[in-house]
């Protein structure tokens, strides 16, 4: 594998560990601040943590990596050989990861293009992927970023919340902010547009938004090749089950990813969260 461009992403992609090594993609953790004390995503702390946390209402926050915390990932990737780097983070919208890197950037030992994909999750993930991937097969720094920013602008990403509420906290609402008054009579279907959280339906149950979830995701696949993801947090039966109908409604299905979010979202969005990306090769 060639590693003249290397890839570096952040903790927020919730990449499977075996594709990271595989595809030897670094990614640089954020930080979930539980009380007093701040842990590191991934490794400090867990999702199930943080949505016992939730649960019980005590204070929960996240915050980014430290530009110094880039700027010794870039330095290693230079000591290690690599001749630039590829450093794709998960939307601006939603944390000053995407600033950190672009400070450290400045000052890396090789050329560093930092990306913001407007993504999260394995929508961010599916990115990170097709950079290495262009890699691996002998692409330049310029074809890395043009293979992740093209699979950004194909990637879709929805969810369901059980409750709009920590997201209100969080401050990540966005267009969605004008579903609070109603929040406690639907249950809102929510969609990455453009990097920011945007309401896509208002649905009465929980058990409707699930299926209409399920319908849209089958909807965005088509007929073509694509990889899909099942997030959630807190709710392995419902992903496990949403995946299984997937598996069996997709035609063009290439891979199938099914896993718990990190800490990071999780503090975001609460337990019960059920989330689907879509992301065409």
């Amino acid at each position: 594998m060639s590693r003249h461009v290397a890839i570096v992403t952040d903790s927020t992609a919730y990449l499977p560990r075996a594709a990271l090594q595989r595809h030897r993609i670094t990614a640089v953790p954020l930080t979930v601040v539980l009380g007093d004390q701040a842990l590191e995503e991934g490794t400090e702390i867990s999702a199930r943590s943080v949505a016992q946390a939730l649960q019980k209402r005590k204070y929960v926050t996240t915050s980014r990596p430290s530009p110094e915390a880039f700027a010794s990932t870039y330095r290693a990737i230079a000591e290690a050989g690599a001749e630039s780097v590829v450093s794709l983070h998960l939307s601006s919208e939603f944390s000053g990861t995407y600033d950190a890197a672009v400070l450290a950037a400045a000052e890396a030992p090789v050329p560093v293009r930092v990306v913001d994909t407007g993504m999260v999750a394995m929508a961010l993930g599916f990115c990170a992927l097709a950079a290495a991937e262009a890699a691996e097969t002998g692409g330049s720094l310029d074809e890395a970023v043009a293979a992740a920013e093209k699979r950004a602008e194909q990637t879709s990403a929805y969810f369901y919340v059980d409750t709009l509420d920590y997201l209100r906290r969080g401050g990540r609402i966005g267009a969605a902010q004008a579903l609070l008054g109603s929040a406690l009579a639907v249950k809102p279907l929510l969609q990455l547009v453009e990097g920011r959280i945007d309401l896509l339906e208002k649905v009465r149950t929980a058990s409707k938004a699930i299926a209409r979830l399920e319908e849209i995701a089958v909807e965005r696949a088509g007929e073509a090749q694509v990889d899909i993801a099942v997030h959630h947090l807190a709710a392995a039966e419902r992903a496990d089950a949403l995946a299984e109908r997937l598996r069996e409604r997709v035609p063009g299905l290439a891979e199938l990813h099914v896993s718990e979010v990190g800490a990071v979202i999780g503090a975001h969005t609460g337990p019960g969260l059920l989330g689907a990306v879509v992301s065409p090769r």
